[in-house]
């Protein structure tokens, strides 16, 4: 199987930049010819020098309707580069994208301009949650003059969507520190910390990040039961449906909690949960993670407003 490195993004969202940068580090440099395949042409360019320095061959595709896997493996042939770069047009869909059998992923990355993002968030919804779904590390630049606490939203819409995902912040000075507690909304010195609303998935996210930050700790919420079958009998998951972009992208959100009455909770009910946090191995995770421990749940009604909507906390 062939080596493929994505990079995705709208236009000036500093794909180019990067991926040059990227090519010319020792680090990244291959035996064998690399492939790059353009999508689109910006303002920033390849030079000739670093082509040829790098052994790297550049062809373009200006139409969506062109990036097939014929002409991808008419490349192929052409070539036989031992890896593929592929600077995606963020215009285009990239559900669309269709590659060889002979092709895999090797590392997708999606760029964002951050002085642009809440237009295209706003705008592009669709298109923008397609880039950034499957990406790996998702890198926001251009932030010298956007707040902190715009940033912090941003960064909230983007784990909405890919919650595993790495993410940078960079202003001309360098990488930003977006750690900070005292940017959530709710106050985690609280016993419990209680999780209403939105603050639910807000949570959820910097849980997933920061699983350290909750242990030990308790919280409480109102959560839907779900009892997925590869769980181990004494696990259920109460969570939240949540919806990252659309009414069509819809997820169920929510870590797993132990109890010793998993038999009396029926699927799909609603209750109130309060767990105590713990940070520990759980089937499915490749980490330790969030685990709950649950202390008191209860019966309740259904929430006026059950999903948690993130499409609207850019």
């Amino acid at each position: 199987m062939k080596p493929v490195y994505i990079i995705n993004g709208f236009l000036e969202s500093g794909k180019t930049s990067f991926f040059a940068y990227t090519i010319g580090q020792p680090y990244f440099r291959a035996k064998g010819l690399t492939l790059l395949i353009s999508c689109e042409e910006g303002t920033v360019g390849y030079g000739p020098k670093l082509l040829s320095a790098t052994k790297t061959v550049m062809e373009n595709i200006e139409n969506e309707e062109d990036f097939t896997p014929a002409k991808l493996m008419e490349l192929d042939s052409k070539y036989h580069p031992e890896r593929i770069l592929i600077e995606w047009n963020g215009m285009w869909n990239y559900r669309n994208m269709r590659l060889p059998h002979s092709w895999s992923i090797e590392q997708q990355i999606t760029t964002i301009d951050a002085s642009t993002f809440s237009v295209y968030f706003t705008n592009m919804k669709s298109l923008l949650a397609e880039q950034i779904r499957s990406s790996e590390l998702i890198m926001f630049n251009r932030c010298d003059d956007v707040d902190e606490n715009v940033l912090h939203g941003y960064k909230r819409n983007v784990k909405a969507i890919n919650p595993k995902a790495d993410l940078i912040f960079e202003d001309k000075e360098g990488e930003i520190d977006m750690t900070t507690e005292e940017d959530l909304p709710f106050d985690i010195n609280n016993d419990p910390i209680m999780l209403e609303g939105i603050n639910f998935g807000i949570w959820y996210i910097d849980a997933m990040e920061h699983p350290d930050r909750y242990a030990g700790k308790t919280v409480r919420y109102t959560g839907q039961v779900m009892k997925p079958p590869d769980l181990p009998k004494d696990s259920f998951i109460p969570g939240r449906p949540a919806m990252t972009c659309c009414a069509q992208d819809m997820s169920f959100i929510g870590f797993p909690a132990k109890s010793d009455r998993i038999a009396e909770l029926k699927e799909h009910a609603w209750i109130d949960i309060t767990a105590d946090v713990a940070v520990e191995d759980f089937p499915g995770y490749d980490r330790p993670g969030v685990v709950l421990k649950v202390k008191k749940l209860e019966a309740t009604e259904k929430p006026e407003h059950p999903v948690i909507d993130f499409s609207q906390q850019a």
